[in-house]
């Protein structure tokens, strides 16, 4: 499979991994939002998911950090109803 070269693609590529990381890992996701910890709650997610954006995207491509962004947007602003430290 040809690696991405767009940041179009890039990014949605980077959105769909996060909003599967949401969609499977909720309780997770809030238990670490209200500990602020949630970078350490799902480490071995977010870095599973990272290795799988790095596989398809052009290196170029991966320096942009679209992956964290997509991280930063859905599972973290995503939850700001939920009470936390952090807000």
């Amino acid at each position: 499979m040809p690696l991405i070269e767009t940041e179009e693609a890039a990014r949605r590529l980077a959105r769909a991994i996060a909003s599967d990381l949401s969609l499977y890992n909720e309780e997770k996701i809030v238990q670490g939002v209200q500990q602020d910890d949630l970078f350490n709650v799902l480490s071995e997610e977010i870095e599973e998911g990272r290795a799988l954006y790095k596989s398809r995207v052009s290196p170029d491509l991966y320096q942009k950090n679209f992956y964290d962004r997509a991280i930063v947007d859905i599972l973290i602003k995503s939850k700001g109803h939920v009470k936390s430290k952090m807000w």
